[in-house]
């Protein structure tokens, strides 16, 4: 166990919890502020403004007026407790109580409704908004898949439907493939049948095999299916490099390590872990010569940085005006709805099985790059702003959405649900809530440990 916790590279674990903090604090204080602006107009009284979940303790907290603002420990959310309100906070004393003007279950249902879906209509427009600013500052980025000159690398799984090592897949059914980003999503969410790729100046067809799509879903935890194959160039040599014999340089072509010989940067991955904490001879190409390097193989610090393949093989880049980049921003977010949508109908028809697709706050936050990117931030958190809305609308009592469906039933039929229907609806759906959340966290702590 002591040699796997020194593996881990604490310092990206690091930076990938601190961009899931802000992500998720953003989302929340954003959240609970659609719930807690509408009521403050509708004159109730708010009791607690709450990032995070706070049970017997908060780590902060200060008074303003009648609201108590704080940060709870349990990352798992965000509360506003509104008074005469049945929520989680489940304050059965108040609600024994005759209803005063200030509280929520005073005022007219209209105001209720919109009191309730607050918190989703600010996530939908944070994310439209969101996408439209990731679309005006950065515009879109995209690897042509004719710019793929050396092919893909693959991994068991993709080996074990056909492709090989060099391939290029062009088309999904039969339908041409521009970007290679989007690749992967095109056969998940497509269910793709087959392959159209071409290998030594031959186009070939290759079928998908049937429940395949399971694997793939599973291996993604891990690992994708294929990636872009590029040489072994250096772009950058890190202070922790130990050299006894030569440099490397910007620009060397790594060729060879202890006389085995390679062309690509994944066939020096192999020989890499072959030869881990021990000092290895480089075969290197400097411009038209071949020069010798020896140095020490270093499991716990990074000795020197590939040249991405996006810079070897030539990315497209296409930016827009503030103007164009809306209508772009607004198909960005739909898009990102849709195929969140397509997950889980594939979950629930079981082409994908639970265990597999299923995440807690330690999935969310692997999801985030080891190195802080600002692009890459506000396009996950634009995306987890839409999934957060779309989960919370769901008609499920002890989300927004239930508390919705119900005040819609007593606009439409005139009868108000009574106070205890509501409290046992409530205690169902948190006991719901959190059996998933408890089941998602117990997947991934068996994944971290397996």
């Amino acid at each position: 166990m002591s040699m796997s916790l020194l593996a881990i590279d604490w310092v990206s674990v690091g930076v990938k919890a601190g961009q899931f903090i802000l992500s998720f604090s953003i989302l929340v204080v954003l959240h609970e502020l659609g719930h807690f602006l509408p009521a403050r107009w509708f004159k109730c009284r708010v009791e607690k403004f709450y990032l995070f979940f706070n049970p017997w303790f908060s780590l902060w907290k200060t008074k303003k007026g009648e609201t108590e603002y704080g940060i709870g420990w349990v990352p798992f959310g965000g509360f506003v407790k509104i008074a005469g309100m049945i929520d989680e906070s489940m304050d059965k004393e108040q609600m024994k109580q005759p209803a005063q003007p200030w509280e929520f279950r005073a005022k007219p249902a209209w105001q209720r409704l919109i009191i309730m879906c607050g918190g989703v209509i600010v996530n939908i427009i944070l994310a439209i908004v969101i996408f439209i600013g990731i679309t005006w500052v950065w515009g879109e980025e995209n690897l042509p898949v004719k710019n793929m000159k050396y092919g893909v690398y693959t991994d068991s799984l993709a080996q074990s439907m056909g492709i090989k090592d060099g391939d290029n897949i062009i088309a999904i059914d039969g339908r041409t493939i521009e970007n290679f980003g989007t690749l992967e999503s095109e056969i998940v969410l497509k269910e793709a049948k087959k392959l159209q790729v071409t290998r030594d100046g031959k186009t070939i067809e290759l079928d998908i095999p049937e429940g395949f799509l399971k694997k793939i879903i599973k291996n993604k935890k891990f690992s994708g299916l294929v990636y872009p194959r590029v040489p072994a160039v250096v772009d950058s040599v890190t202070k922790n490099a130990k050299f006894f014999e030569g440099k490397l340089q910007k620009g060397d072509r790594l060729i060879a390590v202890n006389g085995h010989y390679f062309e690509y940067h994944n066939e020096f991955v192999k020989w890499k872990k072959q030869y881990m904490d021990s000092v290895v001879d480089l075969k290197v190409l400097r411009g038209t010569d071949t020069v010798n390097v020896k140095f020490l193989i270093n499991s716990k610090a990074v000795s020197f940085i590939f040249v991405q393949p996006s810079d070897l093989l030539g990315t497209v880049v296409k930016n827009y005006t503030l103007m164009e980049s809306i209508p772009i921003g607004f198909n960005r977010c739909w898009q990102t709805l849709n195929r969140y949508i397509t997950g889980l109908k594939q979950l629930f028809t079981g082409k994908v099985a639970a265990s597999d697709s299923l995440g807690s706050v330690i999935s969310i936050g692997n999801t985030f790059p080891g190195v802080w990117d600002w692009e890459k931030f506000w396009t996950l958190t634009g995306i987890f702003s839409i999934i957060l809305a779309f989960m919370n609308i769901l008609p499920i009592p002890a989300l927004d959405g239930g508390h919705a469906l119900f005040t819609l039933y007593e606009m439409i039929t005139g009868r108000k649900p009574g106070d205890k229907f509501m409290e046992y609806a409530q205690m169902a759906g948190m006991i719901l809530l959190l059996g998933l959340m408890a089941y998602a966290l117990g997947l991934d702590f068996w994944r971290l440990f397996k």
